[in-house]
């Protein structure tokens, strides 16, 4: 009797959550990466199969079901609070400027971040004279997405490049510059590279984070001096949280700004400004 319970709660979990996920993240899982609505769709086949699967133990149902549905429920993004339309790709979206492009920037956003999200940040900086391309992340995650050279080498219009991110999307974006030597630019949005970028000949590299940022503290971003070139620019942006990075509301875990979001991204955007500037 309790085997069966256990089973028919399985079942029902990998049958029932995937379509409450992509009815609650609507937007963010239509426009990312096809990678999530293939993984939903993935869980819900797996549902059906173990409902067929008459035979097979209770509890190893149950663990198939765990396995499948708690890193697809985590991975579930924050979505925009502000949508800006873009050219857009399967993998990528694109903010051209008005007039000639100057420099171009491929950024990563942060883990479980709709892409959408950077947009009102973005939107700005493009507008200075710079084509900016967001990489949408397979399952939101910019470490599974490999290098953008790709993406770069599609743009051939454009005379010199930079990369950057947000989080998580800051490590990938280091990564970039690691692979290819022909990255002028770094552009670190609350984030510090995990490998060593100190030595790196003919590199632009700013370090723009949040002074209450709960995440990527300040003491963070100090102990990333030593993996940075020595030039690098290190701008804090004082009352600022992690989150005043995007537009996808407050995350759990956050610090407590003191200042309004508003006013945090003018100074976001300068800064980026400038440092795509620097990169010209």
């Amino acid at each position: 009797m309790i085997r069966a319970w256990v089973r028919r709660c399985a079942v029902a979990a990998c049958i029932a959550v995937p379509p409450v996920l992509l009815l609650l993240g609507w937007g963010p899982l239509t426009s990312g990466h096809p990678a999530h609505p293939v993984l939903l769709a993935v869980v819900e086949a797996a549902g059906i199969s173990m409902a067929l699967w008459r035979r097979g133990p209770a509890w190893l149902v149950a663990v198939l079901a765990v396995l499948l549905i708690a890193p697809t429920v985590y991975l579930q993004p924050f979505g925009a609070t502000t949508v800006v339309t873009a050219e857009n790709t399967a993998t990528t979206a694109v903010l051209r400027p008005d007039g000639p492009v100057r420099a171009g920037l491929v950024f990563h956003p942060g883990a479980r971040v709709d892409h959408r999200a950077y947009f009102p940040l973005l939107r700005r900086v493009a507008a200075e004279g710079f084509l900016v391309v967001v990489v949408k992340e397979p399952l939101g995650i910019a470490l599974l997405g490999g290098d953008t050279a790709e993406v770069r080498r599609s743009h051939p219009d454009v005379p010199v490049w930079a990369v950057g991110g947000h989080s998580l999307g800051g490590v990938a974006a280091a990564r970039d510059v690691l692979a290819d030597g022909s990255v002028r630019g770094l552009v670190l949005w609350a984030s510090y590279p995990v490998d060593d970028l100190s030595t790196r000949d003919g590199l632009t590299a700013w370090s723009i984070s949040g002074e209450r940022d709960g995440f990527t503290t300040p003491q963070d971003v100090a102990e990333s001096r030593k993996l940075l070139p020595a030039g690098t620019r290190f701008e804090v942006v004082s009352g600022a949280v992690h989150a005043y990075f995007g537009d996808y509301g407050d995350q759990p875990g956050d610090g407590v700004p003191t200042r309004s979001r508003a006013e945090a991204q003018d100074r976001i955007v300068e800064h980026t400004v400038a440092a795509l500037n620097d990169v010209t």
